[in-house]
């Protein structure tokens, strides 16, 4: 099941449900505009929606790094131009995007952002419905947490999102499972809208314990977040689940903070269900990732990423490989 031999097959595959496999998947769309010109954003989007995904996800603070200004928004007006571009197609699609992140000094990030006050918020939630020419958000998350705030007003601010009509469902992202789980509780008591997703990132490989993964201090899906959101019913999504394409591509070593000897034994077993499967190991990642009940998330910035991720989600791997996979010891040393 390699990629050349599916992608001709991607937009007609299903679930054994009916539903298109890539409908779960999410496609990010984190460098649109900036790193990835128009016109293949166009082109994924396009094929993304035409394999039946739902699922695109931004900010209002992409991506400030790669743009000339320092400061970000360029990827939710190219998604606004593709919408105007494409007539209907918001009706098709789920949308997503995140606040809390933006630069207010874009030479002292992380320091001066945005935040998650109730003011803030507001502020960004409108700038973002601006530059996506649209007057609502299946989802809105708080992108990193802000402990200037007290959680119970970031999580009333966000509940009025719903109950206004902006955004469909809430969600928090690189907080720590404390930090959720008081909002939520907050929420339930005060009989409004909680928090029901969680994004961080996550991969079959794990990091060394005490390592930053990114620039999120709580960025990992750690195990006491995977248990709150199965124990509580919340849905996770995950970012990063291909570690930057370095499964497949020889260019890109696995990150450092991955070598210990768990991600030996674990590329090892990885290789051998890729073998056996014929898929690559990015894609038997991604399926695993879907049998775990985890969303997995793409930031590819090519068709052929897009399709091999499609086909990796689409595939069903027997008990048997999932047993083999999950039953690698991942405790790495300490660092």
């Amino acid at each position: 099941m390699t990629t050349s031999q599916t992608t001709t097959s991607t937009s007609q595959a299903t679930t054994a449900q009916g539903a298109p496999p890539a409908e779960r998947l999410v496609l990010g769309a984190m460098m649109f505009g900036t790193a990835v010109d128009e016109a293949t954003s166009f082109a994924v989007l396009d094929r993304f929606v035409d394999a039946g995904g739902r699922w695109i996800d931004t900010a209002d603070c992409y991506a400030f790094w790669a743009s000339e200004s320092g400061y970000g928004g360029q990827s939710e007006e190219l998604l606004g131009r593709w919408f105007a571009a494409r007539p209907g197609v918001r009706d098709r699609i789920l949308l997503a995007t995140k606040f809390g992140a933006e630069p207010r000094d874009a030479a002292n990030w992380p320091a001066s952002r945005t935040g998650l006050s109730p003011a803030a918020i507001r502020e960004q939630i409108t700038g973002s419905l601006r530059r996506l020419g649209t007057d609502h958000v299946d989802l809105a998350w708080g992108h990193m947490e802000d402990r200037s705030v007290p959680i119970e007003e970031t999580a009333d601010a966000c509940a009025a999102l719903v109950s206004d009509g902006v955004a469909s469902r809430i969600g928090l992202s690189n907080h720590p499972a404390w930090r959720v789980e008081r909002a939520r509780q907050h929420a339930v008591a005060q009989g409004v809208e909680p928090f029901s997703v969680l994004q961080h990132a996550y991969s079959y490989l794990q990091p060394r314990p005490g390592t930053l993964t990114g620039n999120h201090r709580f960025g990992w899906l750690s195990d006491e977040l995977a248990d709150l959101a199965a124990v509580e019913g919340l849905d996770v999504w995950a970012y990063t689940p291909l570690l930057s394409g370095a499964y497949d591509n020889p260019a890109k070593p696995i990150p450092e903070i991955f070598d210990h000897p768990g991600s030996t034994q674990r590329l090892a077993v990885l290789d051998e269900v890729a073998a056996e499967v014929g898929a690559s190991r990015g894609q038997v990642v991604l399926a695993w990732l879907v049998a775990r009940g985890i969303r997995p998330m793409l930031g590819g910035s090519k068709v052929h990423q897009l399709d091999g991720a499609v086909d990796g989600v689409a595939l069903e791997l027997p008990p048997q490989l999932l047993e083999r996979l999950n039953g690698v010891d991942v405790t790495p040393p300490s660092a």
